[in-house]
């Protein structure tokens, strides 16, 4: 897809630092945030609801304890949510491993980073905030060390100042 045709799908796009986030939203519901390479220009809201969800991101980028209030669309099984809930209650500079959710949740480490791979709301769903047991693991369904996503994942730590990534 031809970058002008997929910048077209977003309803805004914010600036970051290792790149931008695409937002996209549906009616009433922000229904997708997704983490984009810098070649992708800036772009202006479209829509009130459009604009709030880029105001928070930016705000996020700046403040890791900004807490986001979106109307995000329902989606995802029952096992996903009960994963993202989880995960939402993983505070600012800390991390738990996929194991630690998963004795949470009652399942196991693969299907909660199967979860977390599937989250189509991150920042607000922080999925990177879980961790391997004996590393950064992986992001976005990436596990390369050098990827586009895992490295987005080292960001994100740092900035909300998690130990070791600093």
């Amino acid at each position: 897809m031809k970058q002008n045709a997929a910048q077209s799908l977003f309803t805004a796009i914010v600036e970051a630092s290792f790149g931008a986030i695409g937002i996209r939203v549906e009616g009433e519901h922000v229904r997708e945030l997704v983490y984009l390479p810098a070649s992708f220009d800036e772009k202006e809201p479209v829509d009130l609801l459009s604009e709030k969800a880029a105001l928070q991101v930016d705000r996020y980028l700046h403040d890791p304890d900004f807490h986001f209030d979106l109307p995000l669309a329902p989606i995802g099984t029952a096992f996903q949510n009960k994963v993202w809930k989880a995960i939402t209650e993983i505070p600012r500079g800390k991390v738990l491993t996929y194991g630690d959710i998963a004795r949470r949740v009652q399942s196991a480490p693969r299907a909660v980073g199967q979860a977390c791979g599937a989250n189509w709301y991150p920042l607000v769903i922080p999925c990177h905030r879980v961790t391997a047991a004996n590393g950064l693991g992986g992001f976005s369904h990436y596990d390369d060390e050098t990827s586009f996503h895992v490295g987005i994942k080292r960001w994100l730590l740092a900035h909300e100042m998690v130990e070791g990534y600093r």
